[in-house]
């Protein structure tokens, strides 16, 4: 456990990065925040970030939004018309985690095709356009993209592959749009800026209440006329904020202190994955923080979580015989090592 635990927090809790807790400097930026009405557009930290987060990805606008679905949905909408069909990757957080948003909020029709560790292949851009003219098919206006990627395992989407699916759609008349809630950690492991992932997109998503440890909020950059509107929708769907310089703070707290270390939970996820494997246990090496974990039977991941549970440990279930491990600032090296250890026990305990 990390020092601002306190007594009653007993869990090492790898079930995401989400469930970090602020530090106390970053309470204190929270608590000194200089605050305006950022639907009024006067918040001074809310505007901080944004500026900063422009300049970061080398994009014109950036908007501050409640979460990384809204970011996502408020992207889809702004660069798709109801009808229009968008190319996802099979297993990306908008297709599984958003719950129909492009179809509910946008009225887009989702175009899946399966990736090769979260990565497209550009020849997918290709099948998923129709011929001009026909008046049957949904028109392809959008490529989605997303990086790290997460039911991957945190996989690493290369700049390469990125471009390349890019520069696919951009030639058949197609935006892009890139999911990158988990960008930072991508950008720190590749030793690749963020503006250079970020120029393979119309718009980029990016969240901070992951791996960059603020309790709420993400960033949506683009171009100024898609950031415009973005404001004005963001709005409609309730996601006006006021003081919202408080969480701004976090943010900008987070953006100076809490990147470079990114590192540190990689370096863990990696140390964590080898205390993981097993006979009856198979886990990759992880390129970021999330450690996927692969149960032979008759091991059953719902009984695993349970013991590991029972001996202060979390984890999630990630579908058919898998379990999810995320390192994150919360975690220190103790609490790799006693995660692992329960595991272990854990597992023995379900033989």
């Amino acid at each position: 456990m990390s020092a601002h635990d306190s007594a009653h927090d007993f869990a090492i809790d790898l079930r995401s990065d989400t469930v970090t807790r602020p530090t106390p400097a970053m309470r204190r930026a929270i608590a000194e925040a200089e605050v305006g009405d950022d639907v009024f557009g006067d918040d001074p930290t809310v505007l901080a970030l944004e500026r900063r987060c422009a300049e970061l990805s080398g994009k014109a606008a950036a908007l501050y939004v409640p979460s990384g679905t809204m970011g996502n949905q408020l992207a889809v909408h702004v660069l798709t018309q109801p009808g229009d069909a968008v190319l996802l990757e099979s297993e990306s957080h908008i297709f599984l985690y958003e719950q129909a948003g492009i179809a509910a909020n946008s009225g887009c029709l989702a175009h899946v095709v399966p990736g090769q560790r979260g990565a497209l292949d550009p020849t997918a851009v290709e099948g998923a356009v129709r011929p001009a003219g026909d008046d049957h098919a949904a028109k392809l206006a959008l490529v989605c993209l997303e990086n790290t990627h997460n039911r991957a395992g945190g996989a690493i989407v290369p700049l390469a592959a990125l471009r390349a699916v890019a520069d696919a759609a951009r030639a058949r008349g197609a935006r892009v749009h890139l999911d990158g809630a988990r960008l930072w950690n991508a950008a720190v492991a590749a030793g690749v800026s963020i503006a250079e992932w970020a120029a393979c997109a119309d718009t980029v998503m990016m969240c901070f209440s992951k791996g960059l440890g603020a309790p709420v909020g993400s960033i949506l950059v683009g171009a100024e006329v898609e950031i415009r509107q973005a404001r004005r929708v963001r709005k409609r769907w309730g996601g006006g904020m006021r003081q919202a310089g408080i969480l701004a703070a976090a943010c900008l707290h987070a953006l100076d202190h809490h990147v470079e270390r990114l590192a540190d939970d990689h370096a863990r996820a990696k140390r964590l994955a080898a205390g993981l494997r097993m006979d009856g246990v198979e886990v990759g090496e992880p390129d970021t923080n999330i450690v996927i974990a692969r149960l032979a039977a008759p091991l059953d991941p719902a009984k695993v979580l349970a013991e590991l549970e029972k001996r202060g440990v979390r984890m999630v279930g990630f579908g058919p015989g898998r379990i999810r491990a995320i390192c994150h600032l919360d975690v220190d090296d103790a609490g790799v090592e006693r995660a692992a250890g329960a595991f272990a026990e854990a597992v023995r305990a379900c033989r």
